[in-house]
C-alpha cells in the first residue's frame, strides 16, 4: 500500500502481519540486545523491509543500524524512512540526488487517545479537522502526517521538530496534506524548503502518510 503514496524514484517494501522469513543481520543484533520480544519483532520486520527496499533500488542488502535518536542509518548516498505499527511494517528508500528526503508513517486507524490531539495540534488545526467530512479518523491522519514530516525533516537538519512547529492542512478529496513550518526552514541542495507536501491513505484498518522531497522542490 505504501508504494501508492510514493513516486517511482522511491523503492519500498512492506509486511502485513507476520513474516516468518524476517531476520536480523549479525550487525543489527545490537539494536535489540535488551529489547523485549515485541520490540525485537518490530525491529526485525523493519530491518527486513529496509533491506528489501534497498535491493529493489539496486543496492546491496546491508545492515541498517540506528543513530542516537533511533533514526535509521542508511548507506552512503541513500535517503529513507521506516515505520511500523501493530500488524504492519514498511520501509522506503531513494538515491540522494533525485530525492532529497523521504518520510513515511503508518498508524492503526482509530481515534487518538484522550488528550493526544490537544498535545499534537493547534486550535486552528483542530478547527480545520472539524470541518472535514466525518468519514475518517482525521486526528490520526494529522498525527501521522506530522510524524512523516519529522522523518523527512530530521535527516536534513539533525534537529528536533515539535508538533507545534508545523501547521498541517489536509485536502480530503485529493488525499494530500501540506505542512507549513513555523521554525527556521532547512536548506537542502542549496534550496530553502518552505514546507513539506505529502499524501495519505486510510484502508485495511490503517492510516498511512508519506512525504517525498524531490531535489527540485522548494
Amino acid at each position: 500500500m505504501i508504494e501508492r503514496l510514493l513516486p517511482d524514484t522511491v523503492a519500498s517494501a512492506e509486511t502485513l502481519g507476520e513474516d516468518p522469513t524476517a531476520c536480523l543481520l549479525p550487525e543489527e543484533e545490537q539494536l535489540v540486545t535488551r529489547a523485549v520480544e515485541k520490540r525485537r519483532r518490530e525491529v526485525t520486520l523493519a530491518r527486513t523491509c529496509a533491506r528489501r527496499a534497498l535491493t529493489d533500488l539496486g543496492r546491496d542488502a546491508v545492515a541498517v543500524l540506528s543513530g542516537p535518536r533511533r533514526e535509521p542509518l542508511w548507506p552512503g548516498g541513500i535517503v529513507g524512512s521506516i515505520t511500523h505499527c501493530e500488524g504492519y511494517c514498511a520501509a522506503a528508500v531513494a538515491e540522494h540526488g533525485p530525492v532529497t528526503a523521504v518520510g513515511i508513517d503508518a498508524e492503526v486507524a482509530d481515534v487518538l487517545p484522550d488528550g493526544v490531539l490537544d498535545y499534537v495540534s493547534s486550535p486552528g488545526e483542530r478547527a480545520l479537522l472539524e470541518k472535514l467530512p466525518q468519514d475518517r479518523h482525521w486526528d490520526r491522519i494529522l498525527f501521522s502526517a506530522k510524524e512523516s514530516v519529522y522523518k523527512a525533516w530530521f535527516p536534513l537538519t539533525g534537529r528536533w521538530l515539535g508538533f507545534e512547529d508545523a501547521v498541517v492542512s489536509i485536502d480530503p478529496v485529493r488525499e494530500t496534506f501540506r505542512a507549513d513550518l513555523l521554525v527556521e526552514p532547512p536548506v537542502a541542495q542549496g534550496r530553502t524548503l518552505s514546507g513539506f507536501d505529502g499524501r495519505f491513505l486510510a484502508e485495511q484498518g490503517l492510516v498511512m502518510t508519506a512525504v517525498t522531497v524531490a531535489s527540485n522542490r522548494v
